[in-house]
């Protein structure tokens, strides 16, 4: 069966997954901010969800409707046929986001949606009690401007959960969000990576994953995978099909750097359970000493510490002038750096970048500054 699937993204990150699901194969209905809509079917359903790598979830999209009363939509919401969806043990529960909408009490949409759901429900099974002890069913309600959306999160937790993560510092990068800034840069496998920054080890850990093609999701699980009308045959398929999608690579030409010695436990460890440890070396180097690994020509991407977060001013100045010492060094690599410094262009480089892109770390704006190295031919 064909569905609309909505791809929900960190704004700035749209084309990023536009581009993946593109890469899958399915069919693209329209892109906005913060999502893309898709159309497939189930299968859609369990490939999205295992092998996009920069997408916040993957939604299915029930009904979209207008409704400016509670009454109505209460009533459109009941004429949804939910028990093709939820079974009569399904648990459920319902989130909501409204914006400049006539209906503006989160609370009340929730309670109104629920009761709409139930009442649609005990028309399909004749009961009028439901134990809620199955299947867990997520349904968010969506309102933009009197518009209703609703959707079933077939994800659960978000996409960057990759399941890797066992050991953690302060302040680290999203997954997804580390998987689109290596996505925006010049890097491929075979080519030189370095993050002097690695905290946690995010950066490195989602190249490699990168380098290897493993499938970002192929370790944790979703809520889909326990829903009645898609066939767990399909997960256990793709999931071998994933494993068998693995690629050798060379190993040891990622890097990662990080001046705290526990963040470097905390890399080694994240790699070893992500399956990557063998083409990641991590040290202990101040980034002041930064020296390239190896080669004339690499890549730079790092989220140096924010002033607003755990880092202070001195500091973050003195990382600035050392990827300034570095890139004049090696002039055959390019550095990319996420910060929400307005003047990082002039502390880094002393020159405008060669592209920019607003994008939002958390709730923090930031701006992905992308300076590109100079070729053999223009040194």
């Amino acid at each position: 069966m064909k569905y609309e699937l909505i791809a929900t993204a960190t704004f700035g990150l749209e084309a990023v997954v536009r581009r993946e699901i593109e890469g899958l194969g399915y069919k693209i209905i329209k892109t906005e901010d913060g999502k893309v809509t898709f159309e497939g079917d189930e299968q859609a359903i369990v490939r999205s969800n295992l092998w996009l790598r920069c997408a916040d979830r993957v939604l299915l999209k029930v009904a979209e409707f207008e409704a400016k009363t509670f009454e109505e939509l209460f009533q459109r919401t009941k004429a949804v046929n939910w028990a093709r969806m939820i079974p009569v043990d399904g648990e459920f529960k319902v989130t909501c986001s409204t914006v400049k909408s006539q209906l503006h009490n989160p609370p009340a949409i929730q309670s109104i949606t629920k009761k709409a759901i139930v009442e649609s429900l005990k028309i399909a099974y004749g009961f009028d009690y439901f134990k809620e002890t199955g299947a867990a069913h997520t349904v968010k309600v969506s309102i933009l401007k009197d518009r209703v959306i609703l959707t079933l999160d077939t994800s659960g937790q978000g996409l960057h959960k990759r399941g890797y993560r066992v050991a953690n510092v302060d302040a680290p990068i999203k997954e997804t969000l580390a998987a689109a800034l290596i996505q925006l840069s010049f890097f491929r496998p075979g080519r030189i990576l370095l993050d002097p920054c690695c905290g946690s080890g995010t950066i490195p850990i989602e190249a490699a994953l990168i380098a290897k093609n493993i499938a970002p999701g192929c370790n944790r699980n979703f809520d889909a995978e326990k829903w009645h009308f898609i066939d767990k045959k399909l997960w256990v398929d793709e999931r071998l099909r994933s494993r068998d999608e693995f690629s050798d690579t060379s190993p040891k030409l990622i890097f990662g750097y990080d001046i705290d010695s526990r963040a470097i436990t905390a890399a080694r460890k994240n790699a070893e359970a992500a399956g990557v440890d063998d083409l990641i070396v991590f040290e202990r180097t101040d980034v002041k000493r930064l020296k390239a690994p190896e080669g004339e020509s690499g890549i730079i991407i790092t989220n140096p510490p924010y002033g607003e977060r755990i880092g202070v001013e001195q500091e973050i100045h003195g990382i600035f002038k050392a990827l300034n010492l570095f890139a004049k060094e090696n002039p055959g690599w390019s550095l990319f750096v996420i910060t929400p410094d307005k003047e990082a262009e002039k502390k880094i480089m002393g020159r405008r970048a060669d592209r920019r892109r607003k994008l939002y770390n958390g709730n923090i704006e930031t701006t992905y500054y992308q300076f590109h190295g100079r070729k053999p031919s223009d040194r």
